[in-house]
């Protein structure tokens, strides 16, 4: 089995902190930004100084390909380089860098594959400035339409359009993504579970399935201090009730079901003024569909009306689990298991671009532990030496599938 080389993938991570670097260590890199269109350029430098082609699409996507010596669908591999606001120096971009990592070694070991080797770093996939998160990956899979994420506005109300017009990285739509025999993302794990189970590499499966609800409480607004408890249509005690209500529920359906009250607002938002709505949020992720339903049976069979108050639920969003394909996902486990490292199958809960790209090219992801599980803050972290074992995995996966594709 080939190994990459531990000190130059730290050196690349470490360079490319340097994009966006904030106070904390962490990273700041907006999709199109000045940071991130200076790590565009880097990337491509580094790209082109191995003999690697480098070509954008309609969507800003970069794709940076080594000729294989047969005119063979790619393998690709990568992930993106924009980040959240104050968010961490590994996510996304170790993807990117992994990948950059095995061609690396790929040339270095003049290791010759049948199949060219393309690396991708997809444009906006965090949703940070400019949303939906997965924008790019979604109008490659055909899941969002192009003309309506282009008219995208951030803050400053430029729209993406043309900050990719700016930028300098739009080329034609003939560039897409279209064709591959194989996807593969590696990613930090965003949680817990790789480290507290002390494994080194998690073998993605695919991506949990889930479901959004809004829901509104309607009362009385009056004044916090004249009315009496008796005589009040609160709906802020009313949604309290509901929420630890929702969770004793929620506690009984699955032990892996997930599930988060992420968003709670009041109206006025005034402490002397007894609110006349409360409206908050119920995510809920699990890799069973039927789980799934149990919680929008739940929801749906909320009383319409309480203590007074009138309540209402909107389904916000949902997508179902994503399986990824048997034959990559194995070729992932296989070399875990032939570098000696410790792995786990597992499904991810949070989004990734392979969600989207699985729906027409055969994926897989590896996640590399997180150290606490954080992640979307500046003190996130992977251990260097965990980071070169997910680069291996990546790398040695290439390698089997590049023979097992060969041979069939």
């Amino acid at each position: 089995m080939e190994k990459c080389n531990s000190l130059r993938l730290q050196k690349l991570i470490e360079l490319f902190s340097e994009y966006g670097r904030t106070e904390n260590n962490g990273v700041t890199r907006l999709s199109l930004s000045a940071e991130d269109i200076a790590a565009r350029k880097k990337l491509q430098a580094l790209c082109e100084e191995i003999d690697m082609t480098v070509q954008y699409d309609d969507m800003g996507n970069m794709y940076a390909t080594l000729p294989g010596k047969q005119n063979l669908p790619p393998i690709v591999i990568g992930s993106h380089m924009d980040s959240v606001i104050k968010g961490g120096r590994f996510d996304g971009v170790l993807g990117v860098l992994t990948a950059l990592e095995a061609v690396y070694t790929i040339k270095e070991q003049q290791i010759e594959l049948d199949f060219p080797i393309t690396i991708v770093n997809f444009t906006n996939e965090e949703g940070a400035r400019f949303e939906p998160s997965l924008m790019s990956s979604g109008v490659l899979s055909g899941k969002f339409a192009k003309a309506k994420m282009i008219a995208s506005r951030d803050r400053n109300d430029i729209t993406f359009a043309q900050a990719l017009s700016e930028s300098g990285f739009e080329g034609p739509e003939t560039n897409r993504l279209k064709e591959a025999t194989a996807y593969i993302e590696l990613h930090i794990e965003q949680g817990p579970v790789l480290e507290r189970k002390k494994l080194n590499i998690g073998v993605v499966e695919g991506v949990l399935g889930m479901v959004c609800y809004e829901i509104s409480v309607y009362g009385e607004s009056n004044h916090a201090g004249t009315t009496p408890i008796s005589m009040r249509k609160d709906p802020m005690f009313t949604a309290a009730n509901m929420i630890a209500d929702m969770q004793k529920q929620l506690q009984g359906l699955d032990s892996d079901l997930v599930y988060t009250i992420g968003r709670i607002n009041a109206y006025p938002n005034i402490h002397t003024v007894i609110p006349s709505e409360v409206t908050f949020t119920l995510e809920a992720r699990h890799q069973n569909p039927q789980v799934i339903s149990e919680v929008s049976r739940m929801v749906k069979e909320l009383p319409q009306n309480l203590n007074g108050c009138s309540i209402k639920s909107t389904r916000l969003w949902d997508r179902d689990t994503v399986d990824f394909d048997v034959e990559v996902v194995d070729a992932v486990e296989a070399a875990c298991s032939k570098l000696g490292y410790k792995g786990s199958r597992m499904y991810s809960g949070a989004g990734h671009d392979a969600q989207f790209i699985a729906s027409y090219i055969p994926s897989a992801m590896i996640f590399v532990p997180s150290v606490n599980g954080y992640s979307h803050r500046e003190d996130e972290f992977t251990s260097y030496e965990d980071c070169v074992k997910g680069a291996d995995v990546l790398l040695n996966a290439v390698l089997i599938l590049s023979r097992e594709k060969v041979n069939n």
